[in-house]
């Protein structure tokens, strides 16, 4: 049965009063402009990581209502008036969704938080915001789409058409189930494409949330649709589809390889991947030692150290190496972890009892394998997925903490010697997203900035992510780019269209 869109169409928790679990009105599949039980009638259980305690019961989907999530998506694909508006009127429509999202955004904030375990105070002013950003940064672009005219040799002229390139697979992670979510959307939406998006099952709330949103603001039936359920399921059936033109993931490596194996088995649908990484931070003796530790911490607690870029391997150079790691200890005991509903806190539980205990297993290979614990590596009470930022010294590149992308609060320091031995060992992954570069040596800086085969580089800063950066992975980190105009780019087609030119005196 559909549920009306804008009004509650679920069992919720409380109506939001600061702290409490905010009133949850959407927890049913958004097909074709309206919320609809999942065709066999499953639900799952969302989680609040604060306490482990059930939020709400979620609609499952499967392979039927991916299907018919597709039909909806194709038909205002090829029929509709979505890809056939001019890009000034699909850009009025995402500024007025941009403007529903400010409109909402403590209640958009405080479903991040109880889902996904995020501050709510960072939710509000950069997260929930940033999803507003996107839309309205490629709004701008929407009506800016357009080829070129080519002075070919011989009688002939050609021009190029840059198209939607049709109806769009979106399988977003829990890290940050806003911020990723319009990393896709906007885009696929400012070239005209259509919708299946499938958020993360530990965070569906958003998503459905924003689904209303794209109704009320005008966004055509059919053309945003949200499916709700698991990867094996509703990922895999999304990524198999043979009336899907694209895939976009975010995720981890190893699921990324299994998302491309079913697209070349299906119709051979282009699929850009944001996969994990294993990011160094690499700090010399010129560095601000206290402006260096701030970064490197911050580069792995925060979010939990739940985020793909993670600074999870910091390479210090011997002269400060002793200086440094008593100011990390001094820094990481000093960070608030705690209620992500509490101003004060830094840090919340992690997203579930899965990655909870999965952390909490790395933080043993740590011990077992050699590496010297100094500080951190417990968790915090005992009700919820909180975890103390853990600081490993001595720590030997080939070490389990040193390889695998742990996504928590786990740093991995070592000590080096040369500009060349911290090159070879940062390049010395499988990973390639991400790194970050501590000097004042302008030379050092360029150099070693080159020398990093990661896809962003962050000079003296970390985190600075910007709507107009593109973003986006070397090696199993994946391919294709999130953010700026490139990111559009993965939503067109070019099509080359000749016509002879007979007997012109121009050519």
């Amino acid at each position: 049965m559909a549920g009306e869109v804008g009004k509650p169409n679920g069992s919720g928790g409380l109506g939001f009063k600061g702290s409490q679990i905010p009133h949850i009105k959407f927890t049913k599949l958004f097909i074709n402009g309206e919320f609809v039980d999942a065709v066999r009638g499953r639900t799952f259980e969302t989680i609040d990581p604060r306490t482990g305690e059930v939020i709400a019961m979620i609609a499952e989907g499967d392979k039927e209502d991916v299907d018919l999530a597709v039909k909806a998506a194709r038909e205002a694909f090829d029929h509709g008036r979505w890809p056939r508006m001019s890009g000034y009127e699909r850009s009025r429509i995402l500024m007025k969704f941009a403007d529903l999202i400010d409109e909402n955004i403590e209640e958009l904030a405080a479903l991040d938080t109880v889902d996904a375990g995020k501050l709510f105070s960072w939710g509000k002013t950069v997260d929930i915001p940033h999803g507003a950003a996107l839309l309205r940064y490629y709004a701008g672009a929407a009506d800016k789409i357009h080829g070129e005219v080519l002075k070919m040799s011989g009688e002939y002229q050609g021009i190029t058409l840059l198209e939607p390139i049709g109806v769009v697979g979106a399988i977003i992670p829990w890290n940050f189930p806003t911020n990723i979510l319009f990393m896709k959307l906007a885009p696929a939406l400012a070239a005209g494409c259509t919708i299946i998006i499938k958020p993360a099952e530990q965070t569906p709330l958003s998503a459905l949330f924003y689904a209303n949103l794209a109704k009320q603001a005008g966004i055509p039936d059919g053309v945003v649709n949200v499916i709700t359920g698991y990867g094996p399921t509703a990922g895999a059936a999304i990524c198999s589809h043979m009336d899907i033109d694209s895939v976009s993931f975010t995720g981890s490596t190893e699921v990324g390889r299994l998302v491309m194996q079913a697209a070349a088995a299906s119709n051979l649908k282009t699929v850009s991947l944001e996969l994990g990484g294993k990011s160094p931070i690499i700090i010399f003796n010129d560095a601000d030692v206290d402006k260096a530790a701030e970064l490197a911490l911050l580069g792995v607690v925060h979010n939990k150290g739940e985020i793909c870029v993670a600074s999870s391997r910091v390479f210090v150079q011997e002269g400060i190496y002793e200086e440094l790691e008593k100011k990390l200890v001094e820094k990481a005991k000093a960070w608030t972890v705690g209620d992500p509903f509490d101003p004060t806190t830094n840090h919340g539980p992690q997203v579930d009892k899965k990655q909870f205990e999965k952390i909490l297993s790395y933080i043993e290979h740590g011990k077992v394998e050699g590496a010297t614990l100094l500080t951190g590596g417990k968790p915090v009470g005992t009700k919820g997925y909180y975890i103390q930022p853990t600081i490993f010294a001595d720590v030997k590149d080939d070490m389990t903490i040193a390889r695998d992308e742990i996504f928590g609060p786990v740093m991995a320091l070592m000590k080096f010697k040369t500009v060349e031995e911290a090159i070879q060992r940062a390049n010395s992954t499988r990973y390639g997203l991400a790194a970050g570069i501590v000097t004042k040596d302008l030379n050092i800086a360029n150099t070693v900035s080159r020398s990093i085969r990661a896809g962003i580089i962050w000079i003296n800063c970390y985190f600075a992510f910007d709507s107009d950066c593109p973003y986006g992975g070397y090696k199993g980190s994946g391919f294709g780019r999130d953010l700026g105009l490139d990111a559009l780019h993965k939503y067109l087609q070019v099509k080359s269209v000749v016509t002879p030119i007979y007997n012109s005196p121009w050519l």
